[in-house]
């Protein structure tokens, strides 16, 4: 899979102003943005691998860091923003605004990717801007610490399990059960939580872009 040419830009939100990589494929269906997990960055191997699969079927993707490199740099040590979801969350909420105030994006439907603790961000910004969100998928995400926003989510939102991550997977299939909009669990066989394994994470980025095209991108 190869990205197209992205961008470094930073984007502004309530407080701060946060790196990001975008990248704009020709003609694009929509724009995808990544939260990533904890202790993660833009730079996420993961992250980069499905958002240029992304790419490759006609969305653009912004690849954000929630953190600043100040509190970046604080939290490598102390931890402490790591699972500050409601930080977390204010920063995406703030780069979907961002998105819809872009000469370059703000046509496009909008749809959220989240890592680990990225995936409690992506559920609350759906909830916190049902017009804005379009669609939600998490990879081996913490949807549960969305917790009390979790009834307001009504974007599509699929949750993506690892078979053998047993204690995220129980997490994630009781939060869908608290999603108040569609919602389908997806458990790729024999993947553990960072689906290190062969063929894993190539599996999230065909089911994430599929997931994305038919709810942002209806007449594919």
């Amino acid at each position: 899979m190869r990205r197209d040419a992205s961008m470094s830009t930073t984007v502004p939100v309530p407080g701060a102003w946060l790196e990001a990589e975008v990248a704009q494929p020709p003609r694009s269906r929509g724009v995808v943005l990544f939260a990533h997990g904890s202790g993660s960055s833009r730079f996420s191997p993961r992250n980069q691998a499905v958002a240029a699969h992304l790419n490759g079927v006609g969305l653009a993707t912004v690849l954000l860091d929630l953190l600043t490199a100040e509190e970046d740099e604080e939290d490598r040590v102390t931890r402490a923003y790591r699972f500050d979801i409601p930080l977390l969350a204010e920063r995406l909420v703030g780069a979907v605004d961002w998105v819809a105030r872009s000469p370059e994006l703000a046509d496009l439907p909008v749809g959220c990717f989240g890592a680990s603790t990225g995936a409690a961000a992506a559920l609350i910004a759906a909830a916190r801007r049902p017009a804005g969100v379009s669609a939600v998928v998490s990879r081996g995400g913490r949807p549960d610490l969305a917790d009390a926003y979790l009834p307001a989510v009504k974007a599509p939102t699929l949750l993506i399990v690892g078979g053998n991550d047993p204690e995220v997977l129980a997490l994630n299939r009781d939060a869908a059960e608290r999603i108040g909009g569609p919602v389908r669990v997806e458990v790729v066989a024999g993947a553990t939580h960072l689906f290190e394994e062969p063929g894993a994470l190539d599996q999230v980025a065909r089911l994430a872009g599929d997931w994305f095209l038919d709810c942002v991108s209806p007449a594919r």
